[in-house]
């Protein structure tokens, strides 16, 4: 099997840059969102990063042409009956989830694989609302998926090794790093390793050790980190990373991954990132 063509489910700021990426690189791709006001703006934000790009002088105007011509956008997941994989990157509530997986079984040809960008939740939970559990696997892209380099590619407890392969090889073909993580275990690899220095950061604030600028700056020049906790938390958004570390909490029952009352404080503030305009500092909508 080749997978030639991909369905992307989810338009948002992830989908949307898996789609432009996928189609810049000579996949032919089917976007669907829930309505058409979202896929029309996930179209016209991957326009409009192409036109920077053109500015840059990193990619032609008929390059443009042709990579748009790839993506068509819907709002039916009927229209996903033809391709060769489904990657899903909606919302991160697992129930969600296997609701889309559900319907996506149904639409889908028995050989399509189902691919989720989930960042942290069980691959054998979405497979079992499948027919197919050898044919879901884990494709987790990192923000913003054009940049970034790696890919996590999970197996879930039924993943077979043929799907692995698949997965691992259109990742590569999307010029990505794939690493396998063999076993689906909450956090996977990344995030596994991120959370905690996440939760760290927070509780040193709280405890009046350091600010939060100055924590960014420690981590950024004493391990060479691009961007500090609290950046990347803005950056990423505050609500994700505290519903990860309550997706680990609910899964080891571990008082570790309990998120600091600071961070719940923001996120009932409505401080979400730089999405809102403030988190953990302040941020200029676009516009302003």
């Amino acid at each position: 099997m080749t997978i030639r063509k991909i369905g992307v489910l989810g338009a948002g700021a992830m989908g949307g840059g898996i789609a432009h990426l996928a189609a810049a690189k000579g996949f032919e791709v089917v976007l669907c969102d829930v309505e058409q006001r979202f896929v029309e703006g996930g179209i016209n934000r991957i326009a409009a990063f192409m036109d920077k790009s053109i500015e840059k002088q990193k990619m032609t105007v008929a390059e443009k042409e042709v990579a748009l011509k790839r993506i068509s956008i819907t709002t039916r997941m009927e229209d996903f009956a033809s391709v060769d994989m489904v990657i899903e990157a909606i919302f991160e509530d697992i129930e969600v989830k296997k609701s889309a997986f559900e319907k996506l079984d149904k639409i889908c040809s028995p050989e399509t694989i189902f691919g989720s960008n989930t960042s942290s939740m069980s691959i054998t939970a979405l497979a079992a609302a499948t027919s197919r559990p050898d044919k879901v696997v884990g494709l987790h892209f990192f923000n913003p998926p054009l940049i970034m380099r790696l890919v996590e590619v999970i197996r879930g407890y039924y993943t077979s090794d043929e799907t692995l392969k698949l997965a691992s090889e259109a990742a590569q073909m999307m010029g990505k790093t794939p690493v396998v993580v063999k076993k689906d275990t909450p956090g996977f690899i990344v995030n596994r390793v991120m959370m905690p220095q996440f939760l760290e950061a927070i509780r040193i604030v709280e405890e009046g050790i350091a600010t939060p600028e100055d924590v960014d700056t420690a981590v950024k020049l004493g391990l060479n980190y691009p961007m500090g906790p609290f950046e990347l938390m803005d950056y990423t958004g505050v609500d994700i990373a505290v519903h990860v570390a309550d997706y680990f909490f609910s899964e080891s029952k571990d008082t570790k991954w309990n998120a600091p009352q600071t961070v719940k404080a923001l996120i009932r503030a409505g401080r979400l990132g730089k999405k809102t305009g403030a988190g953990w500092y302040e941020h200029k909508k676009k516009g302003e």
